[in-house]
């Protein structure tokens, strides 16, 4: 379905776009790259990898995929699983999470979301905020201890809307270290009055940062100061996950770490070709779905594609990559945790320690492994005599492509794109059809979605 989507109006809508910003140069190249890379996603004609049992003789192809970051539903959700696997694995410790979401208001959601470098700048704000709550709720923890987390940043909303905001999980307490170790003191007493502080406090900062940098003036931000029910800040620190439920924190991850929209609520409205997404949680009083030309589906997904070198997920605290106590800490990700942690030593580069660690790190992601954590079967086992199945060769050269493809009946060329459309008032002589009675079109044999069959 959005595979079609962008086939057929790719090329019209960066035409469109180009003439409406001629003078900035149309849409920026990461996100017609991105785009393109989406529609090789999944093609044979592309290239393939193949795999055979050495027992029956048994083979299949699969294509590549394009490890895409904002458009592409199989890699969002191939990257999601993996992201969620390594933290629950080899990050976070059996101890217990609590979840911080801070969403902003309006008038501030635009700055946040085209500067990159203000965005973090409020999220450094709040976990200093929430660090200090945290130190606070310890008991007995020294005024030097130090927390710990991941932030994920989501850059949308639930009706396919630019929405940054912050989904943070923190380990519910702080470390401190102790000799030659680190000892963990647990949060108590954190309710709801604690949080709406840290909201409170958050809220001040943030609107005296955004005084500072000259992005409100003075009388909006008095007047941002003076409006009820949080001024349009929220943050929510309900949901914890207890110690001992690995498994519902990896499904907490995953939420963390979710693709920006779920293809499978997209479906075409018959009477008008155009594209009609279900939402998840419809409001009361309010419609169940969204319907959306299909230049205009691809406007709010452009908007979606986080921008190239920005990290989706961040680090913080003793989880940070060069902090002292982190791999304490991430040492007993599967253990428990009780007194104080031993701080083991650094292996020396080269050594066997060093390899065996960058060797289980790698057969964390493993492309098999992955598949059997999202969709629980394995891959690589003969569907006929149950062996098992290696991947042989990486076929990316024209010629095998086509010769492969040729002996087994597949397509050897991808589907094409269909060409830019002009606006319906250019004149006679020009396709005076709209998009969504061009998109009704009954497709060509050749256009489809290979992804559906393997």
């Amino acid at each position: 379905m959005l595979y079609r989507v962008v086939q057929e109006n790719l090329e019209t809508w960066l035409a469109r776009r180009e003439a409406a910003e001629s003078e900035s140069g149309g849409a920026p190249a990461w996100v017609e790259g991105e785009l393109r890379r989406y529609l090789e996603c999944g093609i044979l004609a592309h290239g393939f990898a193949r795999a055979r049992c050495a027992g029956c003789g048994h083979d299949f192809v699969v294509a590549f995929s394009c490890k895409g970051r904002g458009v592409c539903p199989s890699c969002n959700a191939r990257r999601m699983v993996e992201v969620a696997a390594h933290m629950v694995d080899n990050v976070f410790p059996r101890l217990p999470v609590r979840q911080w979401v801070l969403s902003f208001p309006r008038r501030l959601r635009y700055f946040l979301q085209r500067d990159a470098e203000l965005a973090g700048r409020v999220l450094r704000v709040f976990l200093r905020a929430v660090e200090a709550k945290l130190r606070a709720a310890s008991p007995d923890a020294p005024a030097d201890a130090r927390f710990g987390g991941v932030t994920f940043v989501q850059r949308f909303g639930s009706t396919l809307n630019a929405h940054l905001h912050f989904h943070c999980c923190l380990i519910d307490g702080v470390f401190a270290a102790e000799g030659d170790g680190v000892r963990f003191y647990e949060t108590t007493g954190l309710d709801e009055g604690k949080v709406a502080e840290v909201q409170e406090t958050v809220r001040g900062r943030v609107l005296d940062l955004f005084a500072k940098e000259g992005l409100l003036d003075e009388e909006a931000t008095a007047n941002m100061r003076g409006w009820s029910h949080g001024g349009g800040f929220s943050l929510d620190a309900t949901i914890r996950i207890e110690a001992w439920d690995r498994a519902g924190l990896e499904r907490l991850l995953r939420y963390c770490a979710r693709p920006p929209f779920a293809s499978e609520r997209l479906s075409w409205e018959k009477r008008s070709g155009r594209v009609v997404y279900e939402l998840a949680k419809p409001r009361p009083n309010a419609p169940s779905a969204i319907t959306l030309d299909p230049l205009e589906l691809i406007d709010r997904l452009v908007v979606l594609i986080p921008p190239p070198r920005i990290h989706r997920h961040r680090y913080h605290g003793v989880l940070a990559p060069n902090a002292r106590l982190r791999a304490a800490v991430t040492a007993r990700a599967n253990q428990a945790v009780d007194g104080v942690i031993a701080i083991p030593p650094v292996p020396e580069k080269g050594s066997q320690e060093s390899a065996t660690a960058r060797a289980r790190s790698a057969a964390v992601r493993m492309w098999a492994a992955l598949l059997a954590r999202i969709y629980e079967v394995l891959p690589l086992v003969c569907p006929n005599c149950k062996g098992e199945m290696r991947l042989i060769a990486f076929i990316t050269e024209r010629t095998s492509i086509e010769q492969v493809l040729t002996h087994i009946g597949e397509p050897t060329v991808p589907p094409p794109l269909t060409p830019a459309r002009a606006p319906p008032d250019l004149g006679p002589g020009v396709d005076q059809r709209s998009p969504s009675e061009i998109a009704a079109e009954p497709i060509p044999e050749i256009q489809f979605d290979q992804r559906e069959d393997w």
